[in-house]
């Protein structure tokens, strides 16, 4: 039995003084707020939150960080350097640059990751002699550095609205959902890797294959890119007449398991169909700036009851802070007003609602209240002022990780 002296910590619904937790085997026996008797724990000096949740991820993404995307260009432009990227790994160097990638995520504050992985075979297409050796690589690399995994197995199967793959996008697709279907069920994961299912794309996997995806996920996480881009928009109402995320309605894949990413381009009736059915939407402002993707509606999601997450996505930033408070800053652009969404609501975005509860895991990061950034700042607003870099403590079950 281990006790942790927090000074300040933010619980899950708001900041409290001098909380005491109490852990066994990196699970919280007891909390208490305005706990006396603090000489008995270790203290960790600063402000402490929940760990932050990175929602949505592209480990190998992080090799483009930097790429100046000159001359002129747009997604589709920088897509095609990713697809060159892509192109060069092997399961050493796809582990490597997972292991690299977390390292810097636990060093930002995160302490779990929801990878979407979609890199399976070898570059032609060809699967490796063990189908499931990439994503054993991803697998291994959260071992070796610590943080959670959530493991998202993509179905990617057409290279565009009615094509087929072609060049490096014969490395994600096995041909059909049936068959991805039966590449994930012949794997075993490792012990404490999460595994769930992703649909790349409504213009990667058409609707008949969406719903075998979904059948097999059943209950585990579900997530899929959803409105990133107005062209993607612009050609789904070419093809099937209706908005991607109308083409998930009528498909039957939307749930309350289900995660939408970005949601960039979304319509008032898209909004209203994705919050009707109950499914959380990951954000991921740095990469959606960095795309020249566009500010998406983040308010009039959370107004219609839509559960704000936070992503990394194209690693061109690792910094759950900039993240969070991108969600309120994007929309001061576009709308000329503050307050779309309050400190307690981006804490809620950056940590996906988790608490520190009796019985949850003890993951946790420390702010350094005095740094350069955050020195005389009120508490709540650290949000707003500190970086990845103010980060002091980090624990994952109760454990400190040292990411260097």
């Amino acid at each position: 039995m281990k006790r942790w002296h927090l000074p300040v910590a933010w619980t899950g619904q708001d900041y409290e003084a001098n909380v005491v937790i109490a852990e066994e085997d990196g699970l919280i026996t007891s909390i208490k707020a305005d706990a006396a008797g603090t000489e008995t724990a270790v203290t960790l000096a600063g402000v402490s939150y929940p760990g932050f949740a990175n929602t949505h991820s592209h480990v190998f993404h992080r090799l483009l960080r930097g790429h100046p995307g000159i001359p002129r260009g747009d997604f589709w432009s920088w897509r095609d350097a990713m697809y060159e990227t892509a192109a060069a790994l092997d399961p050493d160097s796809y582990r490597a640059v997972a292991a690299a990638t977390f390292r810097e995520m636990l060093a930002a504050g995160y302490t779990s990751v929801v990878e979407f992985h979609y890199l399976h075979h070898q570059p032609d297409g060809t699967p490796y002699d063990d189908p499931n050796v990439m994503a054993e690589a991803v697998c291994e690399a959260a071992s070796e550095t610590g943080i959670r995994l959530t493991l998202l197995d993509t179905c990617y199967l057409s290279g565009g609205f009615g094509r087929s793959p072609v060049g490096t996008q014969l490395r994600f697709s096995d041909g059909t959902a049936e068959a991805w279907a039966e590449r994930v069920s012949s794997w075993k994961p490792p012990p404490g890797v999460e595994v769930g299912a992703a649909i790349h794309s409504v213009r990667a996997v058409d609707p008949a294959q969406m719903a075998i995806v979904a059948a097999w996920a059943d209950e585990r996480p579900l997530h899929v890119h959803v409105s990133e881009q107005p062209e993607e928009n612009r050609l789904c109402l070419d093809h099937y007449g209706k908005s991607p995320s109308g083409v998930l309605e009528d498909a039957g894949i939307l749930g309350s398991n289900v995660t939408v990413v970005h949601g960039t381009h979304l319509t008032p009736d898209d909004i209203r169909i994705l919050s009707g059915a109950g499914v959380t939407a990951s954000i991921c402002p740095t990469t959606e700036r960095w795309l020249a993707d566009g500010i998406g509606p983040t308010r009039e999601m959370a107004d219609a009851g839509i559960e704000l997450t936070i992503g990394s996505d194209s690693q061109a930033v690792i910094d759950p802070f900039e993240e969070m408070r991108l969600l309120e800053l994007h929309q001061r652009l576009i709308t000329g007003t503050t307050g779309s969404h309050d400190v307690s609501s981006l804490v809620r975005a950056g940590t996906a609602g988790r608490a520190l509860e009796v019985g949850g895991t003890l993951d946790l990061v420390v702010v350094d209240p005095e740094s350069p950034r955050t020195a005389g700042v009120p508490t709540r607003g650290v949000p707003f002022a500190a970086i990845s870099a103010d980060i002091t403590t980090v624990l994952v079950g109760g454990r400190r990780i040292d990411p260097t």
